[in-house]
């Protein structure tokens, strides 16, 4: 296989400083694959003073990270806040700036689209967004081959926002939408086998499971309880970390919170992360006064502690791919308690390092909370698993196999191009 270096083209719709799980992921991404001699262009989204101040604030790992590769390229491509969450980017219609164009100076090997069909306007409905497949003109034109990687549950998302009966009337066209924008693409890459059953039977085209998400099982390890951030409080922790938002089910942690207190009275429930239903879960929470603490965002030394320091990893979110912070956790030495998803059962085996709750049940989620702190035995054995549950899907291991789909594609396409010559 050609173990040349690769000049790659890759499209973002979600990068930092705005925080999501794929902010985080692309960024790792790239850095790997520029660390390996690769040359990156990076396509990301711009911020403005469009946004909430506090957004373009954050000390995530971004640009500054990336610059001082002399194989490293950037272009920041126009945006306005997301119609539903105006903390997350939409790309602006193609009428203001050209894909094309910019691999055509580029004129990259491959080309990578992360959460096309966000790109393309799926979040805002079509209201907003690109307007096109990203990338596809030019791959058709010169015959470059170009891939989408799925981040997120893209139809449990559009679920949550217009409710259940306005996606039922939205569900005969879902099929259509789904292969309309994975047909474009040379192979759809999905992180979770789950969610690439779920998609193929909503017509996905040229769909594949590639494990490429990971995480870096080194930051994230049990021996960072040296940051623990509250060292005097010694009440079990039960950890939330992720953005405030419906899809999330966030607000189902308050209505486990005192079926789990009223087991386990000194019980502490830490939320992490932030979003537009920030106001009314601090509201909620206030209730139950110094029993439920709303952290904000943690970043840093900081955050690796609370991963190290929690008891047991909570996520009610019945949306998630391959969730990143449940694999966070796990590595930290942190047992999880998630509700069944597209992938938990690709990361939380029952009785091993976790357990599976029901979806959108707090007194089934509560009790299997319940079930590990009251036994000291199980959770001693949960937590001596947890981590080595995950250390396969260490981000390097992950990012070869991704690396090696990425030769086996260039491959591909020139020797299509060699027989029509």
């Amino acid at each position: 296989m050609n173990k040349q270096p690769l000049r790659i083209a890759l499209f973002t719709g979600l990068y930092a400083p705005f925080l999501t799980g794929v902010s985080v992921a692309v960024h790792q991404r790239v850095r790997w694959l520029l660390q390996q001699g690769h040359e990156v262009f990076l396509i990301h989204p711009e911020i403005n003073d469009q946004y909430p101040k506090n957004v373009g604030d954050r000390p995530m790992p971004g640009l500054d990270e990336l610059l001082p590769f002399p194989n490293f390229c950037a272009y920041a491509f126009p945006t306005r806040p997301l119609i539903f969450y105006k903390s997350l980017p939409q790309p602006l219609n193609y009428r203001h700036w050209s894909d094309t164009k910019l691999l055509e100076n580029f004129q990259p090997d491959i080309i990578v689209v992360e959460e096309a069909p966000q790109m393309r306007g799926f979040y805002s409905l079509f209201l907003q967004g690109y307007g096109r497949s990203i990338g596809v003109e030019y791959a058709q034109k010169t015959g470059t081959p170009i891939i989408s990687i799925f981040h997120t549950d893209i139809v449990a998302y559009i679920q949550y926002y217009l409710g259940q009966q306005w996606f039922n009337l939205m569900r005969p066209i879902i099929p259509m939408l789904v292969k309309q924008s994975t047909e474009a693409y040379d192979a759809n890459l999905f992180s979770s086998r789950e969610q690439l059953h779920k998609y193929e039977l909503l017509n996905c085209q040229r769909g594949e499971y590639l494990p490429y998400q990971g995480i870096d099982c080194e930051k994230f390890h049990p021996r960072n309880i040296i940051y623990n951030p509250i060292p005097d409080d010694h009440r079990p922790t039960i950890l939330f970390v992720g953005r405030i938002t419906a899809e999330k089910n966030v607000m189902q942690l308050i209505e486990m919170f005192p079926l789990i207190a009223a087991e386990i009275p000194d019980i502490h429930l830490v939320v992490i992360g932030s979003g537009p239903l920030d106001d009314e879960l601090r509201r909620r929470a206030s209730k139950f006064k110094s029993g439920i603490t709303v952290w904000g965002e943690s970043h840093g030394t900081e955050l690796l502690g609370w991963f190290a320091r929690a008891d047991i990893f909570v996520n009610p979110s019945a949306t998630e791919n391959f969730c990143t912070t449940n694999n966070e956790a796990l590595a930290s030495g942190t047992p999880v308690v998630a509700v069944v998803a597209p992938s938990t059962a690709e990361q939380v085996f029952p009785g091993h390092n976790g357990f599976l709750a029901k979806p959108n049940n707090p007194a089934d989620f509560a009790q299997k909370v319940v079930t590990i702190l009251k036994n000291s035995l199980l959770k001693a054995e949960m937590t001596a698993q947890a981590r080595p549950s995950i250390l396969q899907y260490d981000w390097s291991a992950c990012t070869e196999k991704f690396e090696a789909r990425l030769y086996q594609l260039v491959q591909a396409s020139e020797k299509l191009e060699s027989t029509k010559a």
